[in-house]
Parts: C-alpha cells; sequence; structure tokens
C-alpha cells in the first residue's frame, strides 16, 4: 500500500501525513480549506527540521519525506489512486458518514477505507459504505511523530485479510498496533475518559483543585502530565463528545459527563485551542496557571 490519502488536515491529521511521508509512502492530504493545509505543511516541515537537529533525519530524509506529500482541496484527484484512505477529521457522527459515503464512491473499489476516530463506532461507519469488509478503525495517538501506538479497530464485518494488512503496514511504519474490536470508547479511551471526567467531578465536588488533583496523579501515579491538564491538551470538547458517545453506547449512567465539563464547553473554555481550559494558555505565560477560580463550583 503505498498510495495514502489522508482526509482532514488538523492536528491528527497533518501527524498522520507525516508519518505516512517520512516512511516512503505518497501521501495526498486533503482538506476543505487552503489554510488549513498550508498550516498543516508548515507544521510538518517544522517537525521535521527538529527531528534533524535532534540527528533522527538527515536533510536529504526531511526533502524526500517533503516531496511525498501532496495537498487538495477536492476530495475526487485526492483518492483516485489510493490504496488506503485515513479519514482524520473532527470527531463528529454526521460529518464521518458524509465523507465516508464519499469515499466510498470515489476511492478504488480495492481500497482500504480507515477512519481515526478516537470512539465513534466503525459498524456504524462501515455501514454506509458498500464495502464493510474494507473499513477499519486506525486510532493514532496525539502527537502523531512521536507516539507509538495504534488502535487498530475491527468492526463487525471488517475482514481477517484488511485487519492484517493495516497491522502490518502499522508495523512497518514504527508503530506498535493493538487490535481492539468494535465497542464505545474502544480501549484507550473506555479508560482514560473516564478517568479524566471522574477528575472533573473531583474538582467540581471540591474535593481538591485543580494543581492538586494533576499532582496527585503526576507524583503518585507517575502519569506524565495530570487529568485536568489532558484534558485541556485533547481540548474539553473531545472529552465530552467522547463521554456523549460512551454514554449514549453503554446507556450506564456512570459514563455521564460532569455537569462542570459541559458549562465548560458551552462557554468556550476548550483547553489549548481556545487559550483557556482548567489552566490558561498564552504566549505570554511561562508556567501552568489555573484558570479562574474553581473552588466555588458548589
Amino acid at each position: 500500500m503505498k498510495n495514502i490519502t489522508v482526509i482532514g488536515a488538523g492536528t491528527m491529521g497533518n501527524g498522520i501525513a507525516h508519518v505516512f511521508a517520512m516512511n516512503g509512502h505518497k501521501v495526498n492530504l486533503v482538506d476543505v480549506s487552503q489554510d488549513a493545509l498550508d498550516r498543516a505543511a508548515a507544521t510538518i516541515s517544522k517537525n521535521l527540521d527538529r527531528m534533524v537537529l535532534k540527528g533522527l533525519l538527515n536533510e536529504e530524509q526531511k526533502a524526500a519525506t517533503l516531496a511525498n506529500l501532496s495537498t487538495f482541496t477536492d476530495l475526487k484527484p485526492a483518492v483516485t489512486q489510493a490504496d488506503i484512505v485515513v479519514e482524520a477529521a473532527t470527531e463528529n457522527v454526521d460529518l464521518k458518514l458524509k465523507i465516508f459515503r464519499q469515499m466510498d464512491e470515489l476511492a478504488p473499489s480495492k481500497a482500504i477505507l480507515a477512519t481515526n476516530t478516537s470512539s465513534i463506532s466503525i459498524t456504524k461507519i462501515a455501514a454506509v459504505t458498500n464495502r464493510p469488509t474494507q473499513v477499519i478503525g486506525m486510532h493514532f495517538m496525539n502527537p502523531v511523530p512521536v507516539m507509538k501506538l495504534v488502535e487498530v479497530i475491527r468492526g463487525y464485518a471488517t475482514s481477517n485479510e484488511v485487519t492484517n494488512a493495516v497491522m502490518e503496514m502499522s508495523r512497518a511504519l514504527g508503530k506498535v498496533p493493538v487490535e481492539v474490536n468494535d465497542y464505545p470508547g474502544f480501549v484507550a479511551n473506555r479508560i482514560l475518559m473516564p478517568m479524566i471526567n471522574e477528575a472533573i467531578y473531583t474538582l467540581y465536588e471540591g474535593v481538591a483543585g485543580v494543581e492538586e488533583i494533576d499532582t496527585v496523579m503526576r507524583l503518585g501515579m507517575a502519569h506524565p502530565m495530570g487529568p485536568l491538564q489532558l484534558a485541556d491538551f485533547i481540548g474539553l470538547d473531545v472529552c465530552l463528545a467522547i463521554m456523549r458517545v460512551l454514554h449514549d453506547g453503554f446507556g450506564n449512567p456512570k459514563y455521564a459527563p460532569c455537569p462542570l465539563l459541559v458549562n465548560m464547553v458551552t462557554a468556550g473554555r476548550l483547553g489549548v485551542k481556545s487559550g483557556e481550559g482548567f489552566y490558561f494558555y498564552r504566549p505570554d505565560i511561562k508556567e501552568l496557571e489555573v484558570a479562574g477560580n474553581f473552588k466555588q463550583l458548589k
């Protein structure tokens, strides 16, 4: 599978494109926004520069990686020769279903259709195509060029051949693929998001403050960052969307999103992407600073 199309030029999409291009694949990166594509190309170039500085790549390898990358605002010419199409659009089920209908119509009949969704049902996505045996989940971790894990999610109809091919390709990218079945949240987010949600409940109920909660989990559980900082990094809107998938999928009240999380997303406090979540994120702030007074919540 040499010809790769990646749909979506955001954080995940440009990281996925980076990894494929760096490993010798011809990559077509697609987005409706030319500005998004330009930012993605600049981000990939900057990240390759960092790798050169660290001695992980040389200038020739950087140049070859960039030469493997092409950008498109039109899906049709970007998928006509694709061996695999990886969708990395926003975590919105209606948007993903629309994209998969288009991918199914335009991509070669032999092409594998993959999604980078972190929680949405692969079976539901596959059902809108005429090739459900060739639909699979490839959930990369952020930042994609650094993180080794890829969750490979089999839908109800995904074939063994497609699963094995994607597992093998993931290993060839230098990743560690883990095969999982298609249930809400898969493995990573079924475990991670309820922990983050519980940390937010712990704050909401006044058990401890933002810094205290994150310190306990960093120093007591050896997490590289606390759950509230991690939520900011992921995006509080993404955390809320995944909790709603878990809640709707299992019908279990233990997955109900914390009201504080709902309120923060409603208010536009989304974490790093908006400049404010549980902490402030501004160029002038050198150290983490708690955003707002969370001690008077109840």
